[in-house]
């Protein structure tokens, strides 16, 4: 065991510095989780609010769209009402058209309202008194018309119109039928994409957003932002479209396959129309503000957990210093500063504390009594110096043969030690004191005025069972006799006394 115990308590006291700097980074460590927790929480909100802000948009498209769709459709039944009323038929030209269009074809962003015949020709037409020629069996609407019975209202696919110089729009289109069913033509009417341009352009969803008008075929009918090209576009193979014709509304994240840009959709299948619009805000955009505050907060708590860590680091350091400071003080006040063993102060704590254990536990309680002989003449001999020198080596030796973590070894005064042996029995007490004593002899530091010629200890040994009504004094003095005892009959030697003995005083020239 170590010469002082005291110290095997110093790496326990000082502790508290890193349990300071821990519980410092933990509570960083905490700030920084809670922050992030913050900003992620901040960062769903920004998401969620620009779904939200994507349906609203989607619907005022959607309602728009519906709501003059409606129009438009109740105003093609009315021709075709018209046209199978014999009475609107016989009236003049003029007076039909007025019946049959009632200033519908005026409406803004309408391009031509026409009626054909079973081959495709204009027979009657809005806008002119003479229809215009033209013939448009070729068109998608014409053939879904003709070929179905029950297509109802029939919304086209993008076309160059070729009677307005190529404008881009679509048309509406209604079933003419004979009396006997069979097919007579098509009323139709021409919206220009304008109409679905103005819109859009009013819709404001960041740099990088985008708003679509698809039909429910997948071809693109408007988008913006606009561009020619992308008109009457198919993009039933994108894996967006997918996602359209999955339910009649949602939201979603994914690559357009026009752009590029990973955007948050959100759709909306019209209920009564084979449309589809969907609404899409760049992720940059709906992240922006979210990521300057992100960095500007992340930054601020970044700085300072890594602050409050450094000042916990640096006032962790000097509670450190200070602890060991204290502690080293309070070893010094607890120990003999010569030999590095307890001094006398601490043996008796430390002899009333085992005292007490031995009488609680009913156990043997041993203690020697080191001195080394004729310690005065060595020093006349050969200064104070070296008698210093040889008391250290001394308590080496007292130190480094008792093992057990009770054991403890203290400088009594001058040239005298004691060790106190817990819990150990006589012949134990014996077999240590003589360890002691041999390592003592075999240290061969020359002592001119010894018989044996060299520095040599005695050791007076003893051993009680405490009883209520012995003190530890018992043993002391009982240790002091044997000690007497061993340099009485030549020094250099252990002896054993029972401190059940009548205790004799120790005699005053013990030391010689």
């Amino acid at each position: 065991m170590p010469i002082v115990s005291n110290k095997n308590n110093l790496p326990r006291r000082l502790m508290g510095p890193r349990v300071l700097f821990l519980s410092a980074f933990v509570i960083a460590i905490v700030m920084v989780s809670l922050c992030a927790t913050s900003l992620y929480q901040s960062r769903q909100d920004a998401l969620e609010r620009a779904r939200e802000t994507s349906r609203n948009v989607a619907l005022i498209a959607e309602r728009d769209i519906e709501r003059n769709f409606e129009l438009y459709a109740l105003s093609l039944q009315s021709v075709v009402d018209g046209l199978g009323n014999p009475r609107v038929m016989a009236l003049s030209p003029e007076l039909r058209d007025q019946i049959l269009f009632d200033r519908a074809a005026s409406a803004k962003n309408l391009g031509s309202m026409l009626v054909l015949d079973a081959a495709g020709n204009v027979v009657i037409d809005a806008g002119n008194d003479i229809p215009r020629k033209g013939n448009f069996a070729d068109r998608d609407y014409f053939k879904a018309q003709r070929d179905n019975l029950n297509a109802g209202l029939y919304v086209s696919a993008p076309f160059p119109s070729r009677l307005r110089n190529g404008s881009p729009s679509i048309a509406l289109s209604r079933r003419v039928s004979h009396p006997d069913g069979s097919f007579a033509g098509i009323v139709l009417m021409a919206i220009n994409l304008d109409y679905f341009h103005d819109l859009f352009g009013g819709l404001s969803l960041g740099p990088h957003g985008a708003i679509s008008l698809i039909a429910g075929n997948g071809l693109m009918i408007m988008r913006q932002p606009y561009n020619p090209k992308t008109v009457g576009r198919d993009i039933s193979r994108a894996s967006t479209f997918r996602h359209f014709r999955s339910a009649p509304e949602g939201s979603f994240s994914d690559t357009a396959s026009i752009d590029g840009v990973r955007r948050l959709y959100y759709f909306k299948n019209f209920p009564h129309l084979p449309l589809i619009i969907m609404v899409a805000e760049a992720e940059p955009d709906i992240y922006a503000a979210w990521r300057r505050r992100a960095l500007t907060m992340g930054s601020l708590m970044g700085a300072f957990a890594l602050g409050f860590i450094g000042l916990s680091f640096v006032l962790g350091t000097q509670l450190q210093r200070r602890l060991r400071a204290e502690s080293e003080l309070q070893l010094l006040a607890r120990t003999d500063s010569l030999t590095g063993l307890h001094n006398r102060r601490t043996l008796g704590e430390i002899l009333e504390r085992e005292w007490r254990r031995a009488k609680r536990t009913r156990s043997v309680f041993s203690l020697l009594f080191v001195d080394i002989d004729r310690f005065k003449a060595y020093n006349d001999t050969y200064g104070h110096q070296a008698g210093d020198d040889t008391l250290a080596a001394v308590a080496r030796c007292s130190g480094e043969n008792i093992r057990r973590p009770a054991d403890t070894a203290a400088r009594y005064g001058g040239e005298e030690f004691i060790v106190v042996l817990p819990d150990t029995p006589p012949d134990g007490a014996s077999v240590i004191a003589e360890k002691i004593r041999s390592a003592i002899s075999e240290l061969a530091i020359e002592h001119a005025g010894s018989e044996y010629g060299r520095v040599t200890a005695s050791i007076g040994s003893a051993s009680c069972a405490p009883e209520q009504h012995v003190d530890v004094t018992t043993v002391i003095k009982a240790a002091d006799q044997a000690l007497y005892n061993a340099k009485a009959t030549g020094r250099n030697k252990v002896a054993t006394c029972l401190a059940e003995i009548t205790p004799v005083e120790p005699a005053t020239d013990r030391k010689t």
